[in-house]
């Protein structure tokens, strides 16, 4: 998700707004919780 926006952001020219921004970093802390939760 982040690497979609920074690939807007780079390729297309494309400005995101602070929702897409912030829908970046929901996305970005649900992978964390994910990897990083500890297993039984």
């Amino acid at each position: 998700m982040a690497g979609s926006l920074l690939w807007g952001v780079v390729v297309d020219g494309f400005r995101p707004d602070r929702w897409d921004v912030a829908g970046a970093l929901v996305c970005l802390a649900g992978v964390l919780l994910i990897m990083y939760a500890p297993r039984g």
